[in-house]
Protein backbone atom coordinates (compact mmCIF):
# COMPACT_ATOMS: atom_id res chain seq x y z
CA UNK A 1 0.00 0.00 0.00
CA UNK A 2 1.48 3.35 -1.10
CA UNK A 3 1.90 6.49 0.96
CA UNK A 4 -1.13 8.24 -0.56
CA UNK A 5 -3.30 5.16 0.00
CA UNK A 6 -2.13 4.96 3.64
CA UNK A 7 -2.94 8.63 4.24
CA UNK A 8 -6.33 8.19 2.59
CA UNK A 9 -7.04 5.13 4.72
CA UNK A 10 -6.12 6.92 7.95
CA UNK A 11 -8.27 9.89 6.91
CA UNK A 12 -11.20 7.59 6.14
CA UNK A 13 -10.97 5.73 9.49
CA UNK A 14 -10.57 9.02 11.36
CA UNK A 15 -13.68 10.39 9.68
CA UNK A 16 -15.61 7.22 10.60
CA UNK A 17 -14.42 7.43 14.22
CA UNK A 18 -15.50 11.07 14.49
CA UNK A 19 -18.89 10.36 12.89
CA UNK A 20 -19.55 7.45 15.26
CA UNK A 21 -18.56 9.57 18.26
CA UNK A 22 -21.02 12.18 17.04
CA UNK A 23 -23.70 9.49 16.93
CA UNK A 24 -22.90 8.59 20.55
CA UNK A 25 -22.94 12.24 21.62
CA UNK A 26 -26.22 12.85 19.76
CA UNK A 27 -27.86 9.91 21.53
CA UNK A 28 -26.63 11.19 24.89
CA UNK A 29 -27.86 14.69 24.10
CA UNK A 30 -31.31 13.44 23.09
CA UNK A 31 -31.54 11.28 26.21
CA UNK A 32 -30.48 14.22 28.39
CA UNK A 33 -33.04 16.50 26.72
CA UNK A 34 -35.84 13.97 27.18
CA UNK A 35 -34.92 13.28 30.80
CA UNK A 36 -34.60 16.97 31.56
CA UNK A 37 -37.83 18.03 29.88
CA UNK A 38 -39.85 15.26 31.53
CA UNK A 39 -38.42 15.89 34.99
CA UNK A 40 -36.78 12.47 35.24
CA UNK A 41 -33.33 14.02 35.73
CA UNK A 42 -34.69 16.01 38.69
CA UNK A 43 -35.93 12.80 40.28
CA UNK A 44 -32.57 11.08 39.67
CA UNK A 45 -30.59 13.92 41.21
CA UNK A 46 -33.06 14.30 44.07
CA UNK A 47 -32.66 10.60 44.83
CA UNK A 48 -28.87 10.99 44.84
CA UNK A 49 -29.11 13.99 47.17
CA UNK A 50 -31.50 12.16 49.51
CA UNK A 51 -29.17 9.16 49.75
CA UNK A 52 -26.09 11.32 50.42
CA UNK A 53 -27.99 13.29 53.08
CA UNK A 54 -29.04 10.05 54.75
CA UNK A 55 -25.46 8.82 54.83
CA UNK A 56 -24.24 12.17 56.14
CA UNK A 57 -26.84 12.19 58.91
CA UNK A 58 -25.90 8.64 59.91
CA UNK A 59 -22.22 9.61 60.10
CA UNK A 60 -22.59 12.81 62.18
CA UNK A 61 -25.31 11.60 64.54
CA UNK A 62 -22.58 10.08 66.70
CA UNK A 63 -20.95 13.49 67.19
CA UNK A 64 -23.96 15.81 67.29
CA UNK A 65 -26.40 14.76 70.00
CA UNK A 66 -28.60 17.87 70.00
CA UNK A 67 -31.55 17.22 67.60
CA UNK A 68 -31.79 20.87 66.57
CA UNK A 69 -28.09 21.11 65.78
CA UNK A 70 -28.29 17.82 63.91
CA UNK A 71 -31.19 19.05 61.79
CA UNK A 72 -29.42 22.35 61.14
CA UNK A 73 -26.21 20.62 60.01
CA UNK A 74 -28.20 18.20 57.83
CA UNK A 75 -30.15 21.01 56.16
CA UNK A 76 -26.94 22.95 55.51
CA UNK A 77 -25.37 19.87 53.92
CA UNK A 78 -28.52 19.31 51.85
CA UNK A 79 -28.52 22.92 50.59
CA UNK A 80 -24.88 22.54 49.63
CA UNK A 81 -25.64 19.38 47.65
CA UNK A 82 -28.61 21.00 45.89
CA UNK A 83 -26.36 23.84 44.70
CA UNK A 84 -23.55 21.50 43.66
CA UNK A 85 -25.92 19.33 41.59
CA UNK A 86 -27.65 22.38 40.11
CA UNK A 87 -31.11 21.52 41.43
CA UNK A 88 -31.63 25.19 42.26
CA UNK A 89 -31.39 26.02 38.54
CA UNK A 90 -33.48 25.12 35.44
CA UNK A 91 -32.83 21.64 34.01
CA UNK A 92 -31.35 22.89 30.71
CA UNK A 93 -28.43 24.53 32.52
CA UNK A 94 -27.40 21.09 33.79
CA UNK A 95 -27.10 19.43 30.35
CA UNK A 96 -23.26 19.36 30.15
CA UNK A 97 -22.96 18.04 33.69
CA UNK A 98 -25.70 15.48 33.07
CA UNK A 99 -24.00 14.13 29.93
CA UNK A 100 -20.68 13.92 31.78
CA UNK A 101 -22.29 11.94 34.59
CA UNK A 102 -23.84 9.52 32.09
CA UNK A 103 -20.49 8.96 30.33
CA UNK A 104 -18.78 8.18 33.64
CA UNK A 105 -21.76 6.11 34.88
CA UNK A 106 -21.80 8.48 37.85
CA UNK A 107 -25.53 8.17 38.35
CA UNK A 108 -25.66 7.56 42.06
CA UNK A 109 -27.39 4.53 43.47
CA UNK A 110 -30.17 2.21 42.41
CA UNK A 111 -33.46 2.56 44.23
CA UNK A 112 -34.23 -1.14 44.61
CA UNK A 113 -31.37 -3.25 43.21
CA UNK A 114 -27.98 -4.14 44.64
CA UNK A 115 -24.93 -6.24 43.83
CA UNK A 116 -24.10 -9.56 45.47
CA UNK A 117 -21.79 -7.66 47.83
CA UNK A 118 -24.54 -5.24 48.84
CA UNK A 119 -23.54 -2.18 46.76
CA UNK A 120 -26.33 -0.12 45.23
CA UNK A 121 -24.10 2.04 43.00
CA UNK A 122 -25.21 1.99 39.37
CA UNK A 123 -21.64 1.55 38.09
CA UNK A 124 -21.09 -1.45 40.40
CA UNK A 125 -24.33 -3.08 39.24
CA UNK A 126 -23.43 -2.71 35.56
CA UNK A 127 -19.86 -3.92 36.00
CA UNK A 128 -21.01 -6.93 38.03
CA UNK A 129 -23.65 -8.10 35.52
CA UNK A 130 -21.60 -7.49 32.36
CA UNK A 131 -19.22 -10.51 32.78
CA UNK A 132 -22.21 -12.77 33.50
CA UNK A 133 -23.84 -11.84 30.20
CA UNK A 134 -20.54 -12.24 28.32
CA UNK A 135 -20.16 -15.73 29.79
CA UNK A 136 -23.68 -16.79 28.84
CA UNK A 137 -25.10 -14.87 25.88
CA UNK A 138 -21.89 -13.80 24.13
CA UNK A 139 -20.49 -17.33 24.36
CA UNK A 140 -23.67 -18.70 22.79
CA UNK A 141 -23.59 -16.10 20.00
CA UNK A 142 -19.91 -16.89 19.31
CA UNK A 143 -20.70 -20.61 19.05
CA UNK A 144 -23.65 -19.80 16.77
CA UNK A 145 -21.43 -17.69 14.53
CA UNK A 146 -18.75 -20.38 14.20
CA UNK A 147 -21.30 -23.10 13.43
CA UNK A 148 -23.15 -20.86 10.98
CA UNK A 149 -19.93 -19.88 9.22
CA UNK A 150 -18.71 -23.48 8.90
CA UNK A 151 -22.00 -25.09 7.84
CA UNK A 152 -23.24 -22.14 5.78
CA UNK A 153 -20.16 -22.17 3.55
CA UNK A 154 -20.36 -25.96 3.15
CA UNK A 155 -24.04 -25.89 2.24
CA UNK A 156 -23.47 -23.21 -0.39
CA UNK A 157 -21.26 -25.69 -2.26
CA UNK A 158 -23.81 -28.55 -2.20
CA UNK A 159 -27.03 -26.73 -3.06
CA UNK A 160 -29.95 -29.11 -3.41
CA UNK A 161 -28.25 -32.04 -1.68
CA UNK A 162 -29.96 -33.95 1.10
CA UNK A 163 -27.85 -32.29 3.80
CA UNK A 164 -28.65 -28.88 2.31
CA UNK A 165 -32.40 -29.56 2.42
CA UNK A 166 -32.20 -31.09 5.91
CA UNK A 167 -30.30 -28.16 7.40
CA UNK A 168 -32.56 -25.68 5.60
CA UNK A 169 -35.56 -27.27 7.35
CA UNK A 170 -33.66 -27.20 10.63
CA UNK A 171 -32.87 -23.49 10.09
CA UNK A 172 -36.55 -22.71 9.63
CA UNK A 173 -37.48 -24.67 12.76
CA UNK A 174 -34.67 -23.05 14.77
CA UNK A 175 -35.76 -19.58 13.67
CA UNK A 176 -39.35 -20.30 14.76
CA UNK A 177 -38.38 -21.50 18.26
CA UNK A 178 -38.81 -18.85 20.97
CA UNK A 179 -35.81 -19.04 23.30
CA UNK A 180 -37.93 -18.63 26.44
CA UNK A 181 -40.26 -21.49 25.42
CA UNK A 182 -37.31 -23.71 24.47
CA UNK A 183 -35.69 -22.89 27.80
CA UNK A 184 -38.79 -23.95 29.75
CA UNK A 185 -39.03 -27.23 27.79
CA UNK A 186 -35.33 -27.99 28.34
CA UNK A 187 -35.61 -27.24 32.06
CA UNK A 188 -38.61 -29.56 32.27
CA UNK A 189 -36.78 -32.39 30.46
CA UNK A 190 -33.14 -32.09 31.55
CA UNK A 191 -33.53 -30.52 35.00
CA UNK A 192 -36.83 -31.87 36.29
CA UNK A 193 -37.08 -35.36 34.74
CA UNK A 194 -33.48 -36.42 34.05
CA UNK A 195 -31.76 -34.09 36.56
CA UNK A 196 -28.73 -33.62 34.31
CA UNK A 197 -28.62 -29.86 34.88
CA UNK A 198 -29.77 -27.43 37.60
CA UNK A 199 -33.00 -25.47 37.27
CA UNK A 200 -31.25 -22.10 37.05
CA UNK A 201 -28.98 -19.60 38.73
CA UNK A 202 -25.20 -19.31 38.53
CA UNK A 203 -24.13 -21.44 41.49
CA UNK A 204 -25.48 -24.16 43.70
CA UNK A 205 -26.79 -23.32 47.16
CA UNK A 206 -24.54 -23.30 49.10
CA UNK A 207 -21.78 -22.64 46.54
CA UNK A 208 -18.72 -24.95 46.48
CA UNK A 209 -15.86 -23.94 48.80
CA UNK A 210 -12.86 -23.98 46.41
CA UNK A 211 -12.26 -21.84 43.32
CA UNK A 212 -11.95 -24.86 41.00
CA UNK A 213 -15.20 -26.35 42.27
CA UNK A 214 -16.93 -22.99 41.90
CA UNK A 215 -15.71 -22.71 38.31
CA UNK A 216 -16.96 -26.22 37.46
CA UNK A 217 -20.27 -25.44 39.17
CA UNK A 218 -20.56 -22.21 37.14
CA UNK A 219 -19.96 -24.06 33.86
CA UNK A 220 -22.53 -26.69 34.88
CA UNK A 221 -25.15 -24.00 35.47
CA UNK A 222 -24.30 -22.16 32.23
CA UNK A 223 -24.35 -25.22 29.95
CA UNK A 224 -28.13 -25.64 29.60
CA UNK A 225 -28.97 -21.98 28.82
CA UNK A 226 -26.06 -21.85 26.34
CA UNK A 227 -27.40 -24.97 24.59
CA UNK A 228 -30.86 -23.39 24.42
CA UNK A 229 -29.52 -20.14 22.95
CA UNK A 230 -27.46 -22.05 20.38
CA UNK A 231 -30.33 -24.29 19.25
CA UNK A 232 -32.80 -21.42 19.02
CA UNK A 233 -30.49 -19.11 17.04
CA UNK A 234 -27.99 -21.19 15.09
CA UNK A 235 -30.41 -21.79 12.20
CA UNK A 236 -30.48 -18.10 11.32
CA UNK A 237 -26.67 -17.93 11.13
CA UNK A 238 -26.49 -21.03 8.94
CA UNK A 239 -29.14 -19.77 6.51
CA UNK A 240 -27.79 -16.20 6.29
CA UNK A 241 -24.22 -17.38 5.66
CA UNK A 242 -25.40 -19.93 3.07
CA UNK A 243 -27.42 -17.29 1.22
CA UNK A 244 -24.62 -14.72 1.17
CA UNK A 245 -22.00 -17.21 -0.02
CA UNK A 246 -24.39 -18.67 -2.61
CA UNK A 247 -25.23 -15.24 -4.03
CA UNK A 248 -21.53 -14.41 -4.32
CA UNK A 249 -20.75 -17.76 -5.95
CA UNK A 250 -23.18 -16.90 -8.77
CA UNK A 251 -21.43 -13.65 -9.70
CA UNK A 252 -19.79 -13.25 -13.11
CA UNK A 253 -16.24 -12.90 -11.78
CA UNK A 254 -16.55 -16.29 -10.04
CA UNK A 255 -17.74 -17.86 -13.30
CA UNK A 256 -14.79 -16.28 -15.09
CA UNK A 257 -12.38 -17.74 -12.54
CA UNK A 258 -13.88 -21.17 -13.11
CA UNK A 259 -13.57 -20.76 -16.90
CA UNK A 260 -9.88 -19.94 -16.45
CA UNK A 261 -9.46 -23.29 -14.73
CA UNK A 262 -8.38 -21.95 -11.33
CA UNK A 263 -8.36 -24.46 -8.45
CA UNK A 264 -11.68 -24.81 -6.60
CA UNK A 265 -10.05 -24.09 -3.23
CA UNK A 266 -8.53 -20.86 -4.58
CA UNK A 267 -11.86 -19.76 -6.05
CA UNK A 268 -13.67 -20.48 -2.79
CA UNK A 269 -11.10 -18.67 -0.68
CA UNK A 270 -10.21 -15.63 -2.82
CA UNK A 271 -13.19 -15.05 -5.10
CA UNK A 272 -16.12 -16.13 -2.94
CA UNK A 273 -15.27 -15.96 0.76
CA UNK A 274 -13.33 -12.70 0.62
CA UNK A 275 -16.17 -10.93 -1.17
CA UNK A 276 -18.87 -12.47 1.04
CA UNK A 277 -16.90 -11.83 4.24
CA UNK A 278 -17.92 -8.19 4.92
CA UNK A 279 -21.72 -8.80 5.16
CA UNK A 280 -21.12 -12.03 7.09
CA UNK A 281 -18.81 -10.21 9.51
CA UNK A 282 -21.39 -7.44 9.88
CA UNK A 283 -23.92 -10.02 11.00
CA UNK A 284 -21.45 -11.64 13.41
CA UNK A 285 -19.96 -8.48 14.95
CA UNK A 286 -23.30 -6.72 15.44
CA UNK A 287 -24.72 -9.97 16.87
CA UNK A 288 -21.87 -10.15 19.38
CA UNK A 289 -22.31 -6.48 20.24
CA UNK A 290 -26.05 -6.95 20.70
CA UNK A 291 -25.42 -9.96 22.94
CA UNK A 292 -23.81 -7.66 25.53
CA UNK A 293 -27.30 -6.34 26.18
CA UNK A 294 -28.27 -9.82 27.32
CA UNK A 295 -31.24 -12.01 26.52
CA UNK A 296 -34.00 -10.72 28.79
CA UNK A 297 -36.47 -13.62 28.62
CA UNK A 298 -33.79 -16.33 28.61
CA UNK A 299 -32.03 -14.83 31.63
CA UNK A 300 -35.34 -14.59 33.46
CA UNK A 301 -36.25 -18.22 32.66
CA UNK A 302 -32.87 -19.49 33.88
CA UNK A 303 -32.62 -16.96 36.73
CA UNK A 304 -29.30 -15.75 35.31
CA UNK A 305 -28.13 -12.38 36.72
CA UNK A 306 -26.99 -10.73 33.49
CA UNK A 307 -27.51 -7.45 31.70
CA UNK A 308 -30.84 -8.51 30.22
CA UNK A 309 -32.23 -9.40 33.64
CA UNK A 310 -30.83 -6.16 35.04
CA UNK A 311 -32.57 -4.11 32.34
CA UNK A 312 -35.86 -5.91 33.01
CA UNK A 313 -35.56 -5.28 36.77
CA UNK A 314 -34.70 -1.62 36.15
CA UNK A 315 -37.79 -1.11 33.98
CA UNK A 316 -40.02 -3.08 36.37
CA UNK A 317 -38.92 -0.95 39.34
CA UNK A 318 -38.84 2.34 37.34
CA UNK A 319 -35.16 2.84 38.21
CA UNK A 320 -34.37 5.87 36.02
CA UNK A 321 -30.64 6.01 36.86
CA UNK A 322 -30.08 2.38 35.92
CA UNK A 323 -32.14 2.62 32.71
CA UNK A 324 -30.10 5.64 31.64
CA UNK A 325 -26.78 3.89 32.37
CA UNK A 326 -27.78 0.75 30.45
CA UNK A 327 -29.00 2.80 27.47
CA UNK A 328 -25.64 4.55 27.32
CA UNK A 329 -23.76 1.24 27.63
CA UNK A 330 -25.67 -0.36 24.75
CA UNK A 331 -25.10 2.68 22.53
CA UNK A 332 -21.38 2.74 23.36
CA UNK A 333 -21.02 -0.95 22.54
CA UNK A 334 -22.75 -0.42 19.20
CA UNK A 335 -20.41 2.47 18.32
CA UNK A 336 -17.33 0.38 19.17
CA UNK A 337 -18.65 -2.55 17.11
CA UNK A 338 -19.26 -0.29 14.11
CA UNK A 339 -15.72 1.06 14.24
CA UNK A 340 -14.28 -2.46 14.46
CA UNK A 341 -16.31 -3.33 11.36
CA UNK A 342 -14.86 -0.35 9.48
CA UNK A 343 -11.33 -1.61 10.21
CA UNK A 344 -12.20 -5.16 9.17
CA UNK A 345 -13.74 -3.92 5.92
CA UNK A 346 -10.42 -2.31 5.04
CA UNK A 347 -8.52 -5.52 5.79
CA UNK A 348 -10.87 -7.83 3.89
CA UNK A 349 -12.01 -5.73 0.93
CA UNK A 350 -9.22 -3.93 -1.01
CA UNK A 351 -11.83 -1.76 -2.76
CA UNK A 352 -12.52 0.07 0.51
CA UNK A 353 -8.90 1.27 0.70
CA UNK A 354 -9.34 3.33 -2.43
Amino acid sequence: MGYKASVGLIRKLSFKAISLLLVLFTVLLLVALILGATGVSDRILTGIVTEEVRQYRASVIKHITDPQELNKATEAFKDQLIKSYGLDQPWYTRLPNMIQRVILLDLGTSKNLQTFTGSTKVSDLVMERLPNTVLLVTTAIAINSLIGLFLGVRLATVVGAKIDRALSYFSAISYALPTWWTGIIFILIFAFYFRFFPFGGMFSAPPPPTELQRFIDLIWHATLPIIVLVIANVGVNIYVTRTMVLNTAQEDFVLMAKVKGLPESLIRRRYIMRVAAPPILTNIILGLAGSIGGAILTEIVFDWPGMGRLFYDAVATNDESLILALTYMFTLIYVIARFILEILYVVLDPRVRY
